[in-house]
């Protein structure tokens, strides 16, 4: 059973379960005609509706947020969540209304001529392919059903919020990561007085190792490795510029960084030298 919250529009209600889980249900014409507090007895009555469950807390309840947001473009968001999940089936719908929230806002910009720069465009393709090749496809599919085409910068942004739906990061949080490591390789690159094409191999691996780096950081994971030494001795140019970045790093995390992870940094960094 479920109890009406809020129309959306023809196509879209927001709901509640009998467990008091607040929903989105989407589906050809199930909301018309619907009225707030009206009961819905199974979705047998609404074959068409797809649900949509949504974590919130008393603070930031669904209905608040949807009032913000332009209802079609929760239906936009939905089709490349479905989309998604084909590739990724553990994909939580989590991400609905936060993506439907960037594709209004994205919407908006183009109809106003604003087009968004995103710098780590490429970063974001290199550390999230899939992601990035289903968020092209629904910009294609925004573009059919809106007639507008947004910029390529935006399936860029579209990939964060899919990758959202897929870890235990938000799409803030896999931004924020991503620029901490591209500014680690521009420093890296300024440092060494070489300059790296984004299509190479070489530079495909080392924002990698940074990216993933900096999440074992925030997570305190520990790297099983022990040539601290060696790898000093070895590499004496790579190891203290990964000492420079590492402490960098410290400062801007607020985390401790093991020599571990300073001595794999430096393996790195060797690697493009």
């Amino acid at each position: 059973m479920f109890r009406v919250i809020k129309p959306l529009n023809n196509n879209g209600l927001l709901a509640l379960t009998e467990e008091g889980r607040e929903v989105i249900l989407l589906g050809k014409g199930i909301g018309f005609g619907k009225k707030s507090g009206e009961r819905i007895e199974s979705l047998t009555c609404l074959p068409q509706a797809k649900v949509y469950h949504l974590v919130t807390d008393d603070e930031n309840s669904a209905l608040q947020r949807v009032n913000g947001i332009d209802p079609h473009a929760v239906e936009l968001a939905a089709r490349v969540l479905d989309e998604a999940r084909k590739s990724f089936p553990d994909m939580t719908d989590d991400i609905l209304l936060p993506m439907a929230d960037h594709i209004a806002m994205a919407l908006e910009r183009c109809r106003r001529g604003i087009r968004l720069p995103n710098p780590l465009q490429h970063d974001i393709m290199v550390m999230f392919p899939d992601e990035y090749r289903i968020a092209e496809q629904g910009l294609h599919a925004i573009e059919r059903e809106e007639g507008l085409s947004l910029p390529p910068e935006e399936a860029g942004y579209l990939s964060l919020h899919i990758h959202a739906g897929i870890s235990e990061q938000n799409a803030g949080d896999s931004l924020t990561n991503i620029r901490l490591a591209a500014d680690c390789i521009a420093k890296i690159e300024t440092e060494l007085g070489i300059s790296l094409r984004r299509t190479e191999l070489k530079y495909t691996r080392l924002i990698s190792h940074v990216c993933y780096m900096i999440l074992r950081i925030r997570a305190q994971e520990e790297v099983p490795l022990q040539m601290d030494e060696y790898v000093r001795k070895m590499y004496p140019r790579a190891y203290q510029l990964a000492e420079k970045l590492c402490k960098a790093l410290e400062e801007k995390l607020c985390l401790p960084i093991s020599s571990a992870e300073v001595t794999l940094l430096a393996i790195h960094i060797q690697r493009v030298l």
